[in-house]
Order: C-alpha cells, then structure tokens, then sequence
C-alpha cells in the first residue's frame, strides 16, 4: 500500500513538474514572433508617417483651390450666392484629380472632409449647426458636380476656426462664412 501511494505521489508530482515546463515554455515568446510583430509596427508606423506627409501636401492644394473657387454663403444662412456652378465644377475636379492620384500611388482607405464654418456672430451652437448645414450643402454640390458620394464627408465648424479672426466688418465675416475641403486617411 505505501509503495501504491509512493508511486501515486511520484507520478502526480511528475505530471505537475512536467506541466509546468509546458506552461514556461508557453509563455515564453517566440522570437521569431516578436521580430514579425516588431517588423508589422514598424511598417505601419512608417505608413502612417508617410500618409501624414501625402495629406499635408495634398491637403495644403485642396485648401488653396477651395479658397480659389469659394463660393459664398448668405449671412445666417445655408444658401449658396449666385454664381458658385463653375467654382464648384473646378473644386469638384480638383478633388476627382487628387483621388485619382492617390490610387495611383496605392493609397487607399481615404475620405475628403468638407468642413463648414460660420463667423463669429450670434450663439455658438447655432453657428455650429449652421456651418453643418453649409458643409452638407458643399457636398451635395460636389456630388453634383461628379465627386463620388462615398469618397465625401461633411463637419461643421462653426466659427472655431476663422480665416479673420477679428471679423468685425462685413467683408471680413463674409471670408469666414466659408467651406474648406482636406482629405482624411
């Protein structure tokens, strides 16, 4: 009987010392693993790296055109001026060209944002509602004009980021009623 207990003992404290070597070496990380998960983190941070520089370039084109051919919104309201047909032809085609260009280089999972923005007159929230709707109605204008409706987003801005930060005379308010068009990746 002791011999069948000390043998019991014997296997179940084998079974357990060996289990646990298993388990250490589970545990261990494989080298090999880690290099190819280090070498991922790299790739990625490079890519993001560059996307940061594609879209600033990129994003410093879009925000020139857009001042180019802005078209101007009435004082409280989401209603274009007259005459924005042919700026938002040519902003629409500058942004149809810049996808293009960016599939081309490989580049995807990208979206162009179409930020509304208000001056600094009135309540804030409705300024920021407002410059929504502004937004919304630029991207109906775009996808008018041939921009891609899933490649286009709109924000609003409100009066956050003014182009006059004193905007205290009419033609000042009017540059900051505006929209602006930046690609996102």
């Amino acid at each position: 009987m002791k011999k069948k207990l000390l043998f019991v003992l014997l296997l179940s404290t084998a079974a357990t010392l060996a289990h646990a070597g298993l388990m250490d070496n589970i545990k261990k990380p494989n080298t090999a693993d880690l290099q190819s998960k280090a070498a991922d983190q790299a790739r990625e941070k490079a890519r993001a790296k560059g996307n940061e520089q594609i879209a600033a370039q990129v994003n410093k084109r879009l925000l020139a055109e857009g001042r180019k051919n802005q078209c101007s919104f009435k004082s409280g309201s989401d209603v274009l001026e007259a005459g924005c047909g042919s700026k938002s032809k040519k902003l629409a085609n500058q942004i149809i060209d810049v996808k293009k260009k960016l599939q081309a280089q490989g580049q995807t999972g990208f979206k162009f944002i179409v930020s509304g923005h208000t001056d600094s007159s009135g309540d804030a929230a409705k300024n920021k509602e407002l410059s929504a709707r502004r937004a919304q109605v630029m991207v109906k204008e775009l996808i008018a004009q041939g921009v891609d409706a899933g490649d286009i987003e709109s924000v609003g801005m409100g009066s956050e980021n003014r182009l006059v930060k004193r905007d205290d005379t009419a033609a000042k308010k009017a540059k900051n009623r505006r929209y602006e068009v930046q690609v996102r990746f």
